[in-house]
């Protein structure tokens, strides 16, 4: 039978919002967004993260070391294993999020953090196979609504994390809301 255990296995906060453009950088390496998806399961040791990924652990340690120096993950136990310690880490928060900030903050968050771009890359072979579920809506809404509307969706995302880990299958599960420029829009009905 299944074990079906609340992830991770260690305690964290719910969200961190990224406030440097380095965490930024941190986060956007495809490697690095693997390993904390990993981490989102269980902690881990960097062998078992190079493992999982087949890839060098020097390669993996280099990984995990960038993430920590962002404060991205941490150490969250030890376990001593002939007369070494070895270390399990854990993410810092289950969702880590970005704001924009504008050029007169003085910290220009990097273009490369696109959520839809990994997303689109890695359900090309859902698509293919015909298992990709997926929705796409259009609203002409106020920015005040999406605000409000966009708050539900973060809860439903950490709903989706906090989903017992089990099976066989990992599911990508992608959000989003954006302005776009030039969309047709009928005109305003007026009373008369």
């Amino acid at each position: 039978m299944e074990s079906k255990s609340a992830a991770p296995d260690y305690e964290l906060p719910d969200e961190r919002e990224l406030t440097s453009p380095a965490q930024v950088r941190a986060i956007a390496h495809p490697d690095r967004t693997t390993i904390l998806g990993l981490l989102h399961e269980r902690a881990a040791t960097v062998t078992e993260l190079a493992q999982a990924l087949g890839r060098p652990k020097s390669s993996v340690a280099y990984h995990v070391q960038t993430l920590e120096r962002a404060g991205l993950v941490r150490v969250v136990r030890t376990r001593r294993v002939r007369a070494i310690d070895e270390r399990y880490y854990g993410r810092t928060a289950r969702m880590f999020y970005a704001r924009i900030r504008s050029a007169n903050d003085g910290q220009e968050m990097p273009l490369d953090f696109n959520d839809f771009e990994v997303a689109a890359r890695e359900s090309q072979t859902a698509f293919v196979d015909h298992a990709l579920w997926s929705l796409i809506r259009h609203a002409r809404i106020p920015q005040e609504s999406l605000a409000d509307f966009w708050m539900s969706v973060v809860k439903l995302v950490q709903e989706f994390d906090r989903l017992p880990h089990s099976g066989d299958t990992t599911y990508g599960f992608v959000v989003g809301a954006y302005p776009i420029p030039g969309y047709p829009a009928l005109p305003d009905t007026h009373s008369e």
